[in-house]
């Protein structure tokens, strides 16, 4: 029985990368160089976005967004639980504390009315991810962080080429990262990239990415006024970014056939309920994000057929580290009791999103 995985690498035609990985493999220049730069500027041109720099990874690139909203020692970052572990890990490592607010539990995704009623005196930022490609509601968050003049940070790393009323994710942020790891809608081996409101952020960011030096400036005239970090992607990840471009729309474009096709398949079958989608969200599930009342049940049947299916996740602040940080979090813990993700991406052909589908609906 051939084993249908829930997450899986996708890589360019060989007959494409290989000739251009070995192009600037013998460069002679395959640290930070063109092809970063043409990388970002057809990333940023690709998904409709502006100031954008990339980095060694989205952890990076999120450290670096949480350092220029001004997060810094005993400041409060309002976050979600739901999500990978280095959403949170970095408002740690800025000496920050994370506030986590609660969930709506049909979606995953930050309740605007718990991230607005966890405001105090000390936020300076609010991180919102978008669960497993999904859109969070950003118009209410955008305007909870207006109000309130804090920042609104965007963790898209679940969420390449999701919209929210016709803009994409990411452009709603004061701040907004994206994810090139293994795993995710497209690789690049690894890397990130940041996105900036501001275009005045931009030669800080730079700095930030690269020791606090200049790039371009002879190392004998640079000063470095604020210390930075070894977070700059290089020319073998970025050209490898630039191949997947091109392919990128198809991959993208399987995620959600196959969600779409969850979304009608799966609505009426008795314990079963597909992730709530907020108004004006167009998700890319990342992810299919299946809501039931016996998760391990779902993943017996699936297991059965050679599917995989699982949480995937662990809510961060069950974790030791977080524990200073526990609070009451209802809506979570019912989403989380619930949920089940299911493949959904472009290795689910049409024949088998219809055997996953005629599995569950047979219970």
């Amino acid at each position: 029985m051939n084993n249908v995985p829930l997450v899986k690498v996708a890589m360019p035609p060989r007959e494409k990368l290989l000739p251009a990985l070995e192009s600037v493999l013998y460069s002679g220049m395959i640290a930070e160089g063109e092809y970063v730069y043409a990388f970002e500027e057809q990333f940023a041109s690709k998904f409709a976005l502006s100031n954008v720099l990339a980095t060694s990874s989205g952890t990076a690139a999120l450290h670096i967004s949480m350092l220029l909203a001004g997060v810094g020692a005993g400041d409060e970052v309002i976050t979600t639980s739901m999500t990978a572990e280095p959403t949170n890990t970095t408002i740690l490592q800025v000496g920050a504390h994370p506030v986590f607010a609660d969930v709506d539990p049909l979606t995953g995704n930050l309740s605007v009315e718990s991230v607005e009623a966890s405001i105090t005196p000390r936020t300076k930022a609010i991180c919102v991810v978008h669960y497993a490609g999904y859109p969070a509601d950003l118009a209410g968050l955008r305007a909870v962080a207006d109000r309130h003049g804090i920042a609104l940070i965007e963790d898209c790393a679940h969420a390449l080429g999701a919209t929210f009323n016709g803009g994409a994710v990411g452009s709603f942020g004061d701040f907004a990262i994206f994810s090139f790891q293994a795993i995710k809608h497209m690789t690049a081996i690894d890397g990130g990239m940041l996105v900036m409101r501001d275009p005045n952020k931009m030669d800080l960011a730079k700095r930030l990415r690269w020791f606090g030096l200049r790039k371009g400036v002879p190392r004998t005239e640079v000063d470095i006024t604020v210390p930075g970090f070894k977070y700059n992607m290089n020319n073998v990840t970025a050209v490898i970014g630039l191949q997947q471009l091109a392919g990128i729309d198809d991959l993208i474009a399987a995620h959600k056939s196959n969600g779409r096709y969850y979304d009608q398949a799966l609505a009426n079958i008795p314990g079963l309920t597909p992730s709530a989608i907020v108004s004006g969200a167009d998700p890319s599930y990342w992810l299919y994000t299946l809501l039931s009342d016996d998760s391990d049940a779902v993943e017996r049947c699936l297991l059965a057929i050679g599917v995989s299916a699982s949480k995937l996740h662990r809510p961060n602040h069950m974790h030791s580290v977080f524990e200073p940080f526990r609070r009451p979090l209802p809506g979570l813990e019912e989403f989380y009791r619930k949920l089940v993700h299911i493949p959904c991406g472009w290795w689910v052909s049409p024949e088998k999103r219809e055997q996953i589908a005629g599995a569950l609906a047979k219970g």
